[in-house]
């Protein structure tokens, strides 16, 4: 069973946090008293967040940023946006990636050689056009001497109550001699959505009312038991034809995946069947399962702030993925 090392410090390590979007990234390395020197976002309700949080306002487009002005760092965290490669695999190096975000990433690294690339984005570019798009940050990362580690982790395994898939990849610089790397499988308690929630005289505006709402029967939920089939969501009734958007889960399992877009009468959140009443999330309950803490300032806009609980890291994984690397003797640093 892997160890855990979340009160071991690390106050002499750098990091910058680019696509910042409202700091899910810093906050995981904080908690081990690492250092943020620089952080970039081009959303302006995210920096705007972000300052609220953090005293401080992210740099604008990182395509605009001159990466030798950038603070030297130890490592680089960035949930970049999957864009496509147009010319993936017809070049060589950095002409793989112009035109995408990664090249930013590919120049900042290039001039700062951090030790520790990591990276996330959605689970799909681990097979986006045909396994090319990874296969060029492999080449890329690799050409500029670093090692190069991937998997796709799921948080419902890590201690929140969201199926929420995401790829991370670690490029760790030659110079650390990591031949091998493992991430985490799991770490963290079995969890339900219920356990995550507000009051309900905190939630009664996100209470869906409708004609059209169908509840399964036949349905067996145990509410006391922690069975591995309940780190899931777990469907009971649809809204109209049940299309996406429009299903409803029960609060003993867990929420779907938070969504930066997308339609239906449960847009964005998913609906649930909490305390005997079908509605959405609020936003707060979009920050705890997703690891942020109650002290953690979010907007008044709950629109924003679902977009921005749908764009985010899952702490709990980050700081997993962290813990591995302790563990592993990759950090702290010699």
């Amino acid at each position: 069973m892997m160890k855990k090392y979340t009160t071991m410090k690390l106050d002499k390590l750098t990091f910058i946090d680019l696509f910042s979007g409202i700091g899910g990234f810093r906050l995981a390395f904080e908690a081990y008293g690492a250092r943020c020197v620089f952080s970039s976002e081009l959303d302006e309700r995210c920096k705007e967040v972000y300052e609220m949080n953090f005293g401080e306002q992210p740099y604008g487009d990182i395509t605009e940023i001159d990466e030798v002005s950038i603070p030297e760092h130890q490592v680089l965290c960035a949930g970049f946006p999957c864009q496509s490669f147009s010319i993936s695999g017809k070049q060589n190096g950095f002409s793989d990636t112009r035109g995408t975000l990664f090249f930013d990433i590919a120049r900042i690294v290039k001039a700062k050689r951090p030790k520790i690339v990591f990276l996330e984005n959605v689970k799909n570019f681990e097979r986006h056009d045909g396994g090319r798009t990874l296969a060029t940050v492999y080449k890329v990362l690799s050409n500029l001497d670093y090692t190069v580690f991937h998997s796709v982790l799921n948080a419902s395994h890590f201690g929140v109550p969201q199926k929420r898939e995401r790829i991370f990849i670690l490029a760790f610089h030659k110079d650390l001699h990591i031949a091998n790397f493992e991430f985490p499988i799991s770490h963290g308690p079995k969890t339900r959505l219920k356990d995550f929630c507000l009051p309900d005289s905190e939630t009664d505006k996100y209470v869906i009312e409708k004609r059209d709402i169908t509840l399964e029967k036949n349905v067996v939920i145990h509410p006391n038991s922690f069975g591995d089939y309940l780190q899931k969501p777990i469907r009971v009734g649809t809204v109209n034809k049940g299309g996406q958007g429009d299903r409803i889960y029960h609060e003993n399992g867990h929420a779907i995946t938070l969504s930066a877009y997308g339609g239906g009468t449960g847009a964005k959140t998913g609906l649930y069947l909490i305390n005997g009443r079908i509605r959405k999330l609020a936003p707060r309950e979009c920050a705890r399962i997703s690891g942020f803490p109650d002290t953690f300032r979010i907007l008044d806009s709950d629109s924003a702030s679902y977009k921005q609980f749908g764009n985010t890291v899952v702490i709990p994984v980050i700081k997993s993925i962290i813990d591995r690397m302790i563990e592993s003797e990759v950090i702290p640093f010699e």
